[in-house]
């Protein structure tokens, strides 16, 4: 299991990883994203803006990066950087497959990805993987299963993905939607010759989406280390942004909403990974600062009361531009 590397990190930080969906490609769904590359978007910026995070986080505890085979050509950046630093052997790295990138290098694309859970498309991906990022790949993952997804039904797929971690690459998934709880309480019955094939989940979870919470607190009981994505809900939880009681709190503690947020998610006692998806070293900064942050019962209430009814946060998130 990869994550055991994590267990047993000493830094606050190791919790926190560092997800590249952001700096892969030029288009993205985070709120202000566009004013984060004032140097432009071209691939030899977003390059070097991948390996200036990866070298920021690195240096700063972060042992856990997440990127996927429709984040443009964030693997690409990722595999350089690991083979530029080969005695950092410490740091687990995780990809999805699931999504063909499409947006040919555009943000005003017709369509920036597109979803296919065949085997085809996993044979396929993973050779892509394996060819980006060599045996450096400790967790590869179904992206965005739904409940209505083939790959729950697809024995072959299945049969597949455990040769797969026999050859030591843990198999994990993540989930999107408001039926979250129903796609990951269907992954976890899924077997093969009797042992459970997934040993990741990555979920969004944060103060306005809470409805997976009791389905990931069942794959945490049942072994499974838990990843929350989407901690600042695409930006809407951080700077300005972020409702009256994130900045209250944050000037309190004095730190910014982003680290109020991921807080949040740390509190919980299933969460073994939160994800900072920073465009930018500063936001990485200020992301870290999350594990510092106490929150007291009358501070968790306050946030409580932010809930959204899950359908309300997803039509909003669907609605977002890609910047």
């Amino acid at each position: 299991m990869p994550f055991t590397a994590l267990a047993t990190a000493t830094t606050p930080t190791a919790h926190i990883g560092l997800g590249l969906a952001a700096v892969g490609r030029p288009g993205y769904i985070n709120l202000h994203r566009d004013e984060d590359f004032p140097d432009g978007r071209d691939v030899e910026a977003l390059r070097a803006r991948t390996h200036e995070l990866l070298d920021a986080a690195y240096a700063q505890g972060v042992r856990y990066v997440d990127t996927a085979r429709s984040y443009g050509r964030a693997e690409e950046f990722l595999g350089e950087w690991l083979d530029a630093r080969p005695s950092f052997t410490d740091l687990v790295v995780g990809s999805k497959w699931g999504y063909t990138y499409t947006g040919d290098w555009r943000t005003d694309a017709d369509t920036h990805e597109v979803k296919d859970h065949s085997l085809a498309t996993f044979e396929r991906q993973r050779a892509e993987t394996r060819e980006l990022l060599g045996d450096r790949l400790d967790l590869y993952q179904i992206h965005s299963l739904t409940p209505d997804s083939p790959a729950l039904a697809d024995k072959e797929l299945h049969e597949r993905l455990a040769a797969l971690a026999a050859e030591g690459v843990a198999i994990g998934f993540s989930t999107s939607g408001p039926a979250q709880a129903d796609a990951i309480r269907a992954a976890l019955a899924l077997t093969v010759d009797g042992n459970p094939l997934f040993r990741t989940v990555q979920a969004t979870y944060n103060a306005l989406e809470t409805s997976a919470a009791p389905a990931l607190a069942e794959a945490h009981d049942a072994g499974l280390t838990v990843i929350v994505k989407e901690g600042m809900a695409n930006g809407r939880l951080a700077g300005d942004e972020a409702p009256a009681v994130f900045q209250e709190i944050a000037a309190d503690a004095g730190v910014g909403g982003d680290a109020v947020a991921l807080a949040l998610v740390l509190h919980q006692p299933w969460v073994g990974v939160v994800l900072s998806g920073a465009a930018t070293a500063t936001q990485l900064a200020g992301n870290l600062h999350a594990p510092v942050v106490g929150l007291d019962e009358e501070q968790r209430a306050r946030l409580d009361a932010l809930v959204e009814e899950p359908e309300s946060y997803w039509r909003h998130r669907a609605a977002l531009p890609w910047h």
